[in-house]
This record gives C-alpha cells, structure tokens and sequence, in this order.
C-alpha cells in the first residue's frame, strides 16, 4: 500500500518567515508543499503571486504542489512549469476546455490535477479521471484558511474512489481545508492519498511535530 503524503498548505506560514518555514518543512516528515495561488475573481482573496512562488521553489526540496484557484489559468501554465512547479492543479469550475488545460499542463512536464469546489459534483470528472494525476477536493469553501471542515467531503472521497476504480485510473486523491489529526484517519480510510493541512500545522507550537504525527496518523 502507498504510503499516505501530508502537503502543508504554505498560505498558513508565517510570510515574514517565509524562508524559515520552507526550511522546516524540508526537514520535516512532510511529503510536498501545497501552494495556493489567488487572484480575487475566482475567489474573494488575493494570495501571493509569481515572485513569490519563485522565491519558496528556489529553497523547496520536495516536490511543489501548486493549486490556482485563478480564472483563466490556462494564460500561466508555462509560467508555472518555469516558475519549478511540479504538480499543477487548475479549478473544474474555471476551465471551460478542461481536457485541453489538462493536455497543456502534461506537455510543459507537469502532473496535472484538478480541483473541485464543495459544492461540485465528482460526475463531471467521469471522461477525463484517466487523464488527471491528482484531484483535489475542496473540504471548506476556497479562498480563507482556518475554515471548519465540510462533513459531506467523506461521501465524496468515496464516490470519487470508487470512479478511478472503475476507470482503472491511478489518479490521486487530495483534501485540502480542514484536515487535523481528529479527521486525518477518517479522511484516508474513505479512500484520500494526500491531505493538505495549513493552520493546523502553523499553528501549532512544535510544527515539524505536528506534521510527524499526522504522517504517522495516516499511515497506520
């Protein structure tokens, strides 16, 4: 069985320590970096943008998962692959050619995920799951940190499993908002492989060791 990955979400660390909190997630048990990009049309923040990202890639070990939560993303996707991206995750709900989107983030060397908001059904992944590496299902509403966990995501993570099953697809399953060691088992038993957590670690007074039991949590 494939060992569960933790990716804490950096829109939760400390900026004025930026380098600081990317160093410790190097050291850390942590499998990748979750990154959220915003632009304030698609949802109502405004997160850090390209020098940024460059920034964080220049001192990141582990892999880069960057999450748009942008409209139009296809207009950066070479900018995201130059910028040493190595998960790319664009929004069902802003991709009006999404095979297309998919196709493009694949030919610049990237894995290509797909996210979806709570309130969007998993159905309309159907013709393309073979296609997609991860996909990313919103547990709160996109745009804030801190927000308290959506019960329904259980169900969803079920559905969604049981489509890449049927598929034969070997398409990953990522929660992103909400997660903390009381749900942590929860979510991976329904069928998850990656969970995101932000404040949960930042947060918290020893983060290397919050993320360590997470880890340890989900892979028991």
């Amino acid at each position: 069985m494939a060992s569960k990955l933790i990716a804490p979400s950096i829109l939760a660390a400390d900026f004025g320590n930026l380098q600081r909190d990317v160093e410790m997630v190097n050291s850390s048990e942590a499998d990748w970096f979750h990154i959220d990009i915003m632009d304030g049309v698609f949802v109502p923040n405004i997160s850090f943008g390209m020098p940024v990202l460059k920034a964080i890639a220049e001192h990141a070990s582990k892999t880069i998962d960057v999450h748009l939560m942008i409209v139009d993303p296809d207009r950066y996707i070479k900018t995201f692959a130059d910028l040493g991206s190595n998960n790319l995750t664009v929004h069902f709900e802003a991709c009006t050619h999404l095979h297309r989107t998919v196709q493009a983030i694949k030919n610049e060397g990237m894995k290509a995920g797909v996210a979806l908001n709570p309130h969007t059904n998993i159905n309309g992944l159907e013709d393309i799951i073979t296609d997609l590496d991860l996909v990313c299902l919103m547990s709160v509403n996109p745009g804030f940190g801190g927000q308290s966990f959506i019960e329904n995501t259980y169900q969803k993570i079920e559905a969604l499993k049981e489509l890449i099953d049927k598929k034969n697809a070997a398409t990953l399953i990522e929660i992103d908002g909400g997660v903390n060691d009381r749900n942590a088992k929860k979510l991976v038993d329904a069928g998850a492989d990656v969970l995101v957590a932000g404040s949960f670690v930042f947060k918290s007074e020893d983060q290397a060791a919050t993320i360590s039991n997470l880890k340890s949590i989900v892979n028991t």
